[in-house]
């Protein structure tokens, strides 16, 4: 298999997300295949710098303090993205929260639904927007290879729903028909758009629940592989999705969780 083209040499793309978990292994592999890569944090400053650093430095790779909550947020984000690399092949769009604790809809705080539609869906308003329409822009290398990619990462919650987590499972559904609703759209101009709808994944926002005793082993029971994914094992789907070897896939909805939701 020496050889096989999964490189992005002479790409950009734009990670959100990008400091930990799903979306630093995304940043690491997207490096590593020869794109330029920008990525935002919220907080955590130093983890991103060091990152960034990890992954080449600032002709390399760039991280941005960017809170995503509303659509302008997800706009300015893209235009500092092109504003470091002149250009953007790539959108992954990975952020997102996940209230960890238990809210029933009888008693979810609206304060709790409206945080989280906005930081998971507002926001990806604005940055899809706004990648498009610098990916128009751009002259395309060929009639056959793509003006851009976009990836959106949903979740198993937003197939099968999440008890107590309603605000949560409805934000990663919408992301499932806004894949399907801009591949409609945008395949025809050469951008393609799919989605990597991930399980259970061992990182920092499930920690606490993949770690309870009980909730845990429920969890694991849960799972035909009989495990969580590691962070590179949904980096590695998220990268296929934007190489050569994808060029005839839009519109997708791509399983990565141990086979435990057989559904697209």
């Amino acid at each position: 298999m020496v050889g096989v083209p999964l490189s992005l040499d002479g790409k950009v793309a734009l990670i959100t997300g990008g400091s930990r978990g799903i979306g630093a292994e995304t940043v690491r592999l997207f490096a590593e295949a020869g794109s330029r890569v920008a990525f935002n944090f919220v907080q955590a400053r130093q983890r991103a710098e060091e990152l960034a650093a990890e992954c080449g430095g600032s002709t390399a790779c760039r991280a941005f303090q960017q809170q995503l909550s509303t659509p302008a947020e997800g706009r300015a984000l893209v235009k500092s993205a092109v504003a470091a690399f002149d250009r953007l092949d790539i959108l992954v769009v990975n952020h997102g929260i996940w209230p960890p604790k238990d809210a029933p809809i009888a008693e979810m705080p609206e304060a709790q639904w409206r945080q989280t539609l906005g930081v998971n869906l507002d926001s990806v308003f604005g940055l899809v927007q706004a990648a498009v329409s610098q990916m128009q822009q751009q002259k395309r290398p060929a009639p056959d290879v793509p003006a851009g990619h976009i990836v959106l990462i949903s979740s198993t919650a937003g197939q099968r729903g999440e008890a107590n987590h309603a605000d949560y499972a409805v934000t990663k559904g919408a992301l499932i028909s806004l894949t399907k609703s801009l591949s409609s759209e945008l395949a025809p101009k050469g951008i393609l758009v799919n989605c990597v709808a991930p399980g259970w994944v061992d990182t920092e926002m499930s920690a606490a629940a993949l770690n309870h005793p009980e909730i845990g082993a429920r969890i694991a029971a849960g799972i035909p592989i009989g495990r969580p994914a590691h962070a590179r094992e949904i980096a590695g789907p998220i990268l296929f999705l934007c190489t050569p070897l994808a060029g005839f896939i839009s519109g997708e909805i791509l399983n990565a969780n141990g086979g435990a939701v057989l559904v697209g």
